[in-house]
């Protein structure tokens, strides 16, 4: 459980002067507030809920809740989870989010910044919808400008139409969404231990080489965008 990967989010663990991590927890933070003001019913569960703390965002904002459930694949993080962020409401279990099995469903689901770092999106988001009962409803995130080029975690770049239709395929119907923004400052870009050039992808100009599409999807992103990377999460409600 290493808190300087791109992809690890410790809050207890934050450097001070880390700028660009504290942004970036601010952003999950928001997001799972916003899930929060939007989740309903009894049963929630969040999917890649990596260390918990989102997890308890969902269960302290939703007090009606009686059984509020994290995944993770990490057993290091799950241990984590449930040692600062467990309680009588809220446990967690390993498990890969393409094998995790509930037969009662969830009336909400949560999976924030989960679809891109899979080899089959599709696939995982048909599975986050089976797990969603019927009425209940499914909050999603992913990045809409390219991610995939300098992050090695992430294997799919996806645009705010793509990821809405999404939910269209599944005939579920948007009742909210959240664009987020979050600025990328050249002076601070490594300055943080999130950015530090060995979290980033290696050797980038040989990328680039054998995916010309990646580099033209970041020429017009930056074109149009300039140094920032935008986010979307949507509320779609499943067909009662």
């Amino acid at each position: 459980m290493n808190a300087d990967t791109l992809e690890r989010l410790i809050p207890d663990e934050l450097h001070p002067e880390d700028q660009a991590a504290a942004a970036t927890l601010r952003l999950h933070v928001e997001r799972y507030e916003f899930a929060a003001d939007h989740a309903r019913g009894q049963r929630l569960l969040d999917i890649a809920c990596g260390v918990g703390y989102g997890t308890r965002i969902l269960a302290d904002r939703r007090a009606d809740a009686a059984d509020v459930v994290g995944v993770d694949l990490s057993e290091s993080v799950v241990r984590y989870a449930e040692e600062r962020y467990g309680d009588d409401r809220v446990r967690y279990v390993c498990s890969d989010a393409m094998c995790f099995e509930d037969e009662r469903g969830f009336d909400t689901v949560v999976s924030l910044e989960t679809v891109e770092h899979v080899p089959d999106p599709v696939a995982l988001f048909e599975r986050l919808v089976g797990l969603v009962r019927s009425g209940g409803v499914l909050i999603s995130s992913v990045p809409t400008t390219p991610s995939a080029d300098l992050n090695p975690h992430h294997l799919h770049d996806f645009t705010e139409a793509r990821f809405r239709e999404m939910g269209a395929v599944h005939r579920l119907t948007e009742i909210a969404s959240l664009g987020q923004e979050q600025r990328v400052p050249l002076a601070e870009l490594f300055r943080g231990s999130r950015f530090k050039r060995g979290n980033l992808r290696p050797n980038l100009p040989a990328y680039y080489l054998a995916n010309p599409s990646a580099f033209a999807r970041r020429v017009v992103a930056t074109l149009r965008f300039g140094l920032t990377h935008h986010y979307l999460t949507v509320v779609w409600q499943r067909p009662a």
